[in-house]
């Protein structure tokens, strides 16, 4: 840990020797930097003042990536550098912020199950129905548990003064194969506001056919983690806000998100040595088709000055089922049920919890800031195998409480930032059996606890009006997917109270970062480290089904984005990242072994150009490269990838009269390629191709 402080001191040096050497002759300007309010760091934080990388992706961005993708995960994986590329599945396992797992939030509340992640929390809500996403890049502990690689803050749509209606329409097919392939989607959306009362509530349907790689095959249905081709959906949204005066009022928001498989797909083949990719065919399938089926509720209450303080109260629920595929594995063999036993999982969990604030600005008239509050979360979880009703993942019941304090100090051009957050957890595990594939074993239940003190600093400076430097150290506090070390357990004799892999993930984050925002050009790059000394990396065993390793973990990684105007209509953008990292193979307390891409994305570019072209047309051109990692010898050679390249192209036609109209073209150049997640999953029957050429038009129309 010296080390890497030195490491931290010695840059930030370096940085300010650099920055006050440059000599900008941009003028000062207002940017949408300094009037963003910041909501995912729970205090109305400036972006510029947020001692960490943040990104916001507003709704315009967001309406340019859904005409080119379909999911959360996809635009995710094209707009964050140090996210992985997608898996174009229902599921995000595999999938990594900065090469940990980030914590997604709705307006707010954790979407993220702590006790059983089934990868599926990007998957919680319709993208149409969101209005912006912030994201704070690296560990933090200010949402509370789970954020080790970041926090993803989705923020839905809200009323506006008047009444306003919105209809939404899309259709979307391969270049090949377009009977098969044809999407549909549509929505509708109508707010309100008038006196004390605003409304927003919506719908939003979708089918979803067959997606057809650069080769003109349907591309494998995942029918075990669940896929979101060959699907159906819909998502009903609403949100009322009662003004109570000008500083107090009530808000309550539900989402009800279903999507399923329709099952009329098999897998066939699929040779990950040969590069043959598994592919579908029409079939009927042997279990139920996979499914996802969320509610989340809030109600907030807030008053700008109780006790002088700005408060803000929020109680939370979540019911969240996954039902997922299955098959014959041996993993669900039970000499008890017959042989040749087909069976599959389903998740479920149930969230209640409240999360109180209070922000205090310019404390006694001074130049201190100080936010507080307490949060608490009960979840209940269990996961069932749902054919035959065996508990794969005995009911466990997790609370969680957390006070914190956070001081933020202005003075001139620096801003200090120091924070401490209490973490108190408590299992909750009754007697249990485990599958009869880990050895029928007795595991004596338990009620274990942990608690952490987790602390933070940050440091802002302004050199000029147009640079600023960062540099913070952070800690963030997770479990380690508890369902699925307690489903693994195959030793006897084990008690859920002495079983050191229940242990929490802590994971300290260093990160040092500058900005420029001048009128013209805005640059931005950073350096973190992020240690866990008790980590939890996911490794397949021989059906592909995901254990939990306890293995101290190092991951370091950069991340550099910049934005040229050459004029007010043309606009040039260039991302990269590359992240890097290893594992303690041998329990000695170093590591020593590069992790593979279940754990850690590729090193990857993106570069993009955006085009007004008169004040009705404008259009977007943007090209991702996912770098080749040949560095992984012997058996880890399983996770060396060959990488690849994908041209995507939209363009938005905004009219008077009949709306707005968006062509989009993915894999414009019809490239042809395995996965990210195929080529370092090594599992023949996953071994999938990438969406080929496909187009997409969406259309809007606003009254």
């Amino acid at each position: 840990m010296p080390m890497k402080k030195s490491i931290i001191s010695s840059a930030i040096f370096s940085i300010l020797a650099t920055t006050v050497a440059a000599n900008s002759q941009a003028e000062e300007a207002v940017k949408d930097y300094e009037i963003l309010v910041v909501l995912a760091t729970r205090a109305p934080l400036q972006k510029s003042a947020v001692p960490a990388t943040v990104t916001i992706i507003d709704s315009e961005q967001i309406q340019q990536q859904l005409s080119v993708s379909n999911s959360l995960s996809d635009i995710l994986g094209n707009l964050l550098p140090s996210y992985s590329p997608s898996r174009q599945k229902l599921t995000s396992s595999g999938e990594s912020f900065r090469g940990r797992t980030p914590l997604y939030l709705i307006d707010g509340v954790p979407q993220s199950n702590p006790l059983r992640n089934g990868s599926r929390s990007g998957y919680t809500i319709d993208p149409m129905l969101i209005e912006r996403v912030e994201v704070i890049h690296g560990a933090s502990a200010i949402q509370g548990m789970g954020a080790s690689g970041g926090i993803i803050n989705i923020i839905t749509k809200s009323a506006t003064e008047g009444t306003q209606h919105q209809v939404t329409a899309g259709v979307s097919a391969p270049t090949s194969q377009s009977s098969e392939g044809l999407s549909y989607d549509a929505g509708y959306l109508v707010s309100h506001g008038e006196g004390q009362w605003q409304f927003v509530g919506g719908v939003h349907l979708r089918e979803t056919g067959m997606y057809v790689d650069g080769d003109g095959q349907l591309i494998g249905v995942d029918t075990t983690q669940g896929d979101t081709m060959d699907s159906s959906s819909y998502d009903f949204f609403g949100k009322a806000v009662y003004q109570f005066d000008r500083e107090r009022q009530l808000q309550l928001m539900i989402n009800h998100l279903d999507i399923a498989s329709n099952g009329d797909y098999i897998s066939i083949g699929g040779d990950r040595e040969n590069g043959i990719p598994t592919i579908s065919a029409r079939g009927e399938l042997e279990l139920d088709p996979a499914e996802n089926e969320v509610t989340t509720a809030s109600l907030n209450y807030s008053d700008a000055d109780w006790l002088g303080a700005d408060l803000n109260w929020q109680l939370f629920s979540q019911s969240f089922s996954a039902l997922y595929g299955g098959g014959n594995f041996a993993t669900f063999q039970d000499p008890a049920y017959g042989s040749d036993l087909y069976d599959q999982s389903r998740n479920d969990s149930n969230k209640l919890g409240s999360r109180i604030t209070l922000n205090w600005l310019k404390v006694a008239d001074s130049n201190i800031d100080i936010t507080t509050g307490l949060d608490f979360l009960r979840d209940r979880t269990f996961q069932e195998l749902a054919q035959t009703k065996r508990k794969w993942v005995p009911e466990t019941e997790f609370e969680n409480w957390a006070p914190f304090v956070q001081a933020r100090f202005n003075t001139g051009d620096w801003s200090f930032n120091a924070g401490l957050r209490y973490e108190y957890g408590k299992l909750k595990v009754d007697d249990f059996t485990t599958l009869a594939s880990y050895g029928g074993h007795f595991v004596e239940g338990g009620d274990p606890s942990f608690n952490e003190l987790l602390t933070n600093l940050g440091v802002v400076y302004e050199f000029t009006d147009n640079w600023r430097g960062f540099v913070s150290m952070s800690e963030g506090f997770s479990m380690a997917d508890v369902g699925r070390v307690m489903r693994g357990i195959s030793e006897p004799n084990q008690s859920v109270n002495t079983f050191l892999n229940l242990e929490p993930v802590l994971t300290d984050n260093n990160e040092i970062g500058v900005e420029y925002f001048g009128d013209n050009l805005t640059f931005a790059a950073s350096y973190f480290e992020s240690t866990s000394d008790l980590g939890a990396r996911l490794s397949p065993n021989s059906d592909g089904i995901f254990e939990v390793n306890r293995e101290k973990t190092e991951i370091q990684g950069f991340e550099v984005t910049t934005e040229y105007a050459l004029s007010t209509d043309t606009l040039l953008g260039v991302m990269y990242a590359d992240n890097d990292g290893e594992f303690d193979s041998d329990e000695d307390g170093l590591v020593d072994t590069k992790l593979g891409g279940r754990n850690i994305s590729p090193r990857r570019a993106n570069l993009y150009w955006t085009q007004n072209w008169g004040s009705d047309v404008d259009s977007r051109v943007q090209w991702n490269h996912f770098f080749d990692r040949h560095i992984y010898t012997g058996a880890e050679s399983v996770n060396n990838f060959d990488g690849y390249s994908t041209l995507d192209f939209t363009v938005n036609l905004m009219t008077q009269k009949a709306g707005d109209f968006t062509l989009g073209i993915e894999n414009l150049l019809d490239e042809s390629y395995f996965t990210y997640y195929a080529q370092t999953a090594a599992h023949d029957t996953r071994n999938f191709m990438g969406r080929g050429r496909t187009v997409r038009l969406n259309w809007q129309y606003a009254w």
